[in-house]
């Protein structure tokens, strides 16, 4: 058992915990209706890359990243940076992340929250529309693909918006077959952890143009901004090189680059 196969075992044992209080998830979650819009933010300036800057304590490659972890002080200095969003990791066991602290940080701020968690089941959707997320994560990789289909369906009936996640082109072709609105390509392959960006590079040309394109993980300095800028990515989702940042004010804003015309 590979550790993405591990995690998502657990979440289907957190998920039974869940369903017992899955009807009054859904009756909360149909209450609401202040979502803010990841994707509108993240193509608020079509001339550069947007960002979603994460919210991370920890995680299995790299342990503790951050000991100290003033969440809140975090996102607050992300989003005075320009961030466009903001990844919260909500996993407990493997990242060391909680619920609440998304709910406190999108009370806080203005910008689009994303819940970054290992979705399996309608009933964390709604659980993350109660805790106040504006967007989810779907993991292609984690799921077969009529859940895939049926989770991001359900996100989409709750107004809620949907990163999908692939790691390869079959999974890209799978994200495609589905009505995915925000895809991410994700640089770091979650069953061995090992990082390049010319995932990146091989799957944008397959990406159309009116879908947005996010390229996750390992973007540590502008040159790697500029690099999958130029094979087409919209927006990136950067974590550790922001958690481990000297100045997030500066390193934040330096790369949302800008974008090559015509790409």
């Amino acid at each position: 058992m590979n550790k993405l196969e591990e995690i998502i075992a657990y979440k289907h044992l957190e998920v039974q915990k869940l369903l017992p209080r899955m009807e009054k998830l859904q009756a909360a979650a149909s209450t609401r209706n202040d979502f803010r819009s990841l994707a509108r933010h993240l193509t608020s300036d079509p001339g550069r890359l947007g960002m979603i800057a994460e919210v991370k304590k920890a995680s299995p490659s790299a342990g503790v990243i951050n000991a100290e972890f003033d969440y809140l002080t975090i996102a607050r200095t992300y989003e005075k940076a320009g961030a466009s969003g903001i990844s919260v990791l909500t996993d407990e066991k493997y990242f060391q992340g909680r619920l609440e602290y998304m709910t406190t940080i999108r009370q806080q701020l203005d910008i689009p929250v994303l819940r970054k968690d290992f979705i399996v089941h309608e009933a964390q959707i709604f659980e993350a529309i109660v805790a106040g997320a504006d967007a989810i994560l779907l993991i292609v990789a984690a799921l077969d693909q009529a859940t895939l289909v049926r989770l991001l369906d359900t996100a989409h009936a709750y107004q809620l918006e949907v990163l999908m996640e692939v790691h390869d082109l079959p999974e890209l072709e799978r994200a495609l077959d589905t009505d995915a609105r925000i895809i991410g390509v994700n640089n770091r392959n979650l069953k061995s952890f090992t990082v390049d960006l010319a995932t990146t590079e091989a799957l944008a040309e397959d990406v159309p143009d009116d879908i947005i394109l996010v390229s996750e993980s390992g973007i540590k300095t502008v040159e790697d901004a500029q690099r999958v800028a130029a094979c087409g990515a919209d927006a990136l989702l950067v974590g550790e090189t922001l958690m481990r940042s000297g100045n997030v004010l500066i390193d934040l804003p330096a790369l949302m680059v800008e974008k090559p015309v015509g790409v």
